[in-house]
């Protein structure tokens, strides 16, 4: 998959950008140059490394520079200044036709208005693009019914964009873009228009297919929820500068500044966080099955538990009642057989899914990946402090306009 560049790149729009374009490098503020000049900053100094195979998402409000800075990954906009390098091809120094072919094999976009032919049946729409390709016939229409198929849209081949739901003509707009099998793929504000259910579940068949497909995907947003849901990493415009750029736990926990901290105030983080972000490495860790020689490790720790391990495997956590209860009843029995492990969370867990089991355990919970393998641990305070930190009400006084009368 291809790997995305865009380095230092303006976009000034007006008769004579150029001109305006000094003064935004000068680092002249929006709406001077605006009201000096009559041009518009639409993107000021943007520089992005997007992953090869990952879902980097740009969000932003109205007229913060997000489907400008999209348009420019496939040149439908030049920029004024900068480079765009996609897999390590400097875009802009393409011809027309090496930047047609470069549109048709490399990349696709997927419009918030779904930009079908509503002459076409399904399969055709979904395999315009390999039409475009020349690719025959028989072949096209094969493809294109495989990811029909794979959209959940089988049995809809031959019926009219007229005749779907938006959310069913989204998915044979996403089939279109993947039918071709770009290593690119462009959603531009892709399912603003649909109904939040349908939203929802557009949402995750999008995750669903990632993980399979593991494309590059760009994907723009005025909606924090879904940026946080889909992004892999995300970068955050406002009156096209960049705010803040990171992965999703780091804007929610680590506002850059007072914008992206006004974005963030209201949002769930049990919904959005997961254990992995809020584990941390054992206080103690056991590797002795002997009772006593535990209880000697435990009495010179601050915590009255531990957890148990023997080699790399984790058996459990055992508590100091527990330890000296079975020194008094059963000196034979082993640390390892003593130690409980019916408490633990997986690590990709949303908080909302393992809080359940954080708030009802008396020590931190241990946390495992898919595969049962120790990964942390998970405590109530840690969890407290992550959910509600940062949510302080914003300054009155800051929030005031300006007085400008007595």
């Amino acid at each position: 998959m291809a790997k995305i560049e865009i380095e230092n790149v303006y976009k000034i729009f007006g008769d004579n950008p150029e001109a305006a374009l000094a003064r935004a490098m000068a680092g002249e503020g929006k709406d001077e140059i605006h009201s000096d000049t009559g041009h518009t900053v639409g993107l000021h100094d943007i520089t992005l490394s997007m992953e090869e195979s990952k879902t980097f998402v740009v969000m932003g409000l109205s007229g913060s520079g997000k489907s400008t800075l999209i348009r420019h990954i496939n040149r439908l906009i030049e920029p004024t200044a900068g480079r765009i390098v996609v897999d390590g091809v400097d875009v802009l120094t393409l011809n027309d036709a090496d930047l047609r072919q470069f549109r048709r094999t490399k990349m696709a976009m997927v419009f918030q208005r779904f930009g079908l032919f509503p002459h076409r049946t399904v399969i055709h729409n979904v395999a315009y693009g390999l039409e475009m390709q020349g690719v025959e016939k028989r072949h096209r229409q094969d493809k294109a019914a495989e990811w029909i198929e794979t959209v959940g849209l089988a049995g809809y081949e031959n019926s009219y964009p007229s005749q779907l739901s938006g959310g069913m003509q989204q998915r044979v707009g996403l089939a279109r873009a993947l039918c071709g099998d770009p290593e690119v793929l462009l959603m531009d504000e892709a399912f603003s228009a649909l109904d939040p259910l349908i939203r929802s579940g557009m949402q995750d068949q999008l995750i669903e297919l990632q993980e399979k497909l593991h494309k590059t995907i760009v994907f723009i947003t005025h909606d924090l929820d879904e940026a946080l849901k889909l992004g892999d990493k995300i970068a955050i415009l406002k009156d096209g500068r960049l705010s803040q750029v990171g992965k999703p736990e780091e804007i929610l926990l680590e506002p850059a500044d007072d914008y992206v901290a006004a974005f963030v105030r209201d949002v769930n983080r049990a919904r959005v966080l997961t254990v992995d972000v809020v584990m941390r490495p054992p206080s103690l860790r056991l590797t002795t099955e002997n009772i006593d020689a535990a209880l000697r490790e435990m009495q010179g720790h601050r915590d009255d538990f531990g957890y148990v391990f023997d080699g790399d495997d984790f058996r459990g956590v055992i508590t100091e009642r527990h330890l000296r209860r079975a020194a008094t009843t059963n000196g034979n029995s082993s640390v390892y057989d003593l130690a409980d492990d019916s408490q633990t969370v997986t690590a990709d867990s949303v908080l909302e899914e393992a809080l359940p089991t954080i708030l009802q355990s008396d020590t931190p919970v241990a946390v495992v990946n898919n595969d049962g393998e120790f990964r942390g641990v998970v405590s109530k305070r840690e969890l407290i402090r992550v959910l509600t930190e940062h949510r302080e009400e914003p300054d009155e006084a800051a929030q005031e306009p300006k007085r400008t009368g007595p």
